[in-house]
């Protein structure tokens, strides 16, 4: 029989993270410093409070397995930008399908090649593959190609962060001047946190970020086993 002290442990590391994500959310809304973001401050408190109550990560994800489950129902709702942007598809599918081929082929192959630099052993490797793509596929490209997929959902919001923060940086530098080079730059760069970043910019920056990271999440589904077995054959 469940005690009410082992119901209120079960609960406080759910409770915890949904609270944490909606104060940093409010607070970055407030002051859009990258810090502040929900995907930057809610972890860093998290692993904080994991520290002095000494959990451990097991602890942490047996309560709130659930939460991650809930990306199956986002993976599926990834159909709704592809469809709402079919006309956008149709005009420029040949440069889609460029950038985004080119794109996460570079993402992956790069990957591979710096954590090979570096002496990673094979299940970092594979899991740092998939890091360039928006959480939902990236835990089940990692698990398909034998990665860790925890891990690489670690990696993919380290990317995330990164990539927003530098692709600000490339727009004063690069003479990008059409939506959809900006919106690109962010959904293929920074997924997630890129399609976010996008939509402070301009409607349709964040509406092509959304749609060109969808398509970059399915094609590394398909090409992900293929360049992982193809690293591994060279």
């Amino acid at each position: 029989m469940l005690t009410a002290e082992a119901f209120a442990l079960n609960l406080f590391w759910p409770v915890a993270t949904i609270v944490l994500y909606y104060l940093s959310k409010a607070l970055y809304r407030r002051w859009r410093v990258v810090w502040l973001s929900p995907l930057f401050a809610a972890p860093a408190i998290l692993i904080a409070i994991a520290v002095v109550l000494q959990a451990s990560y097991q602890d942490y994800m047996r309560e709130t397995h659930w939460l991650l489950a809930l990306l199956g129902p986002a993976t599926v709702a990834f159909a709704v930008p592809i469809y709402e942007q079919r006309a956008l598809i149709k005009r420029y599918w040949p440069i889609l399908l460029a950038g985004v081929s080119v794109g996460s082929t570079t993402a992956m192959v790069s990957a591979w090649g710096l954590a090979s630099l570096f002496g990673l052993d094979e299940s970092l490797r594979l899991s740092l593959m998939p890091r360039s793509i928006s959480t939902p596929f990236a835990i089940v490209v990692s698990g398909d190609i034998g990665g860790v997929p925890n891990l690489t959902a670690v990696f993919v919001v380290i990317t995330g962060l990164f990539g927003a923060a530098a692709g600000q940086i490339l727009l004063r530098l690069l003479p990008l001047q059409s939506g959809l080079a900006r919106g690109a730059l962010f959904g293929m760069g920074a997924h997630g946190v890129g399609v976010a970043t996008a939509r402070e910019i301009g409607r349709e920056e964040g509406s092509i970020a959304g749609l060109v990271m969808v398509l970059v999440g399915l094609t590394n589904v398909l090409a992900a086993p293929l360049i992982a077995w193809a690293m591994h054959a060279a």
